[in-house]
C-alpha cells in the first residue's frame, strides 16, 4: 500500500512539474511573439531606394508552363 502511496507521489509530482514548465514555456514564447509583433516589418524603405522590379506581360501559356517546369 505504500509503494502504491508512494508512485502516486512521485507521478503527482512528475505531473506539476511538467505543467509548471509547460505554462513557462507558453508564457516565454507569448512574449517572443509580441516583441516580435511591435516590429514593423514592411515600413516603406527610405533614402534613395527604387524598385527593381517590373513583372513582364507573358502569354499565360508560358506561364503555365514554367509553373509546370519549376513545380512553383
Amino acid at each position: 500500500m505504500t509503494r502504491l502511496k508512494n508512485s502516486l507521489r512521485d507521478l503527482i509530482k512528475v505531473l506539476i512539474v511538467f505543467t509548471v514548465c509547460t505554462c513557462v514555456f507558453y508564457m516565454a514564447l507569448r512574449m517572443v511573439h509580441e516583441e516580435y509583433e511591435r516590429q514593423h516589418r514592411y515600413d516603406p524603405p527610405g533614402g534613395t531606394a527604387i524598385k527593381v522590379y517590373q513583372p513582364l506581360e507573358q502569354p499565360w501559356t508560358d506561364r503555365l508552363s514554367i509553373f509546370f517546369r519549376l513545380g512553383e
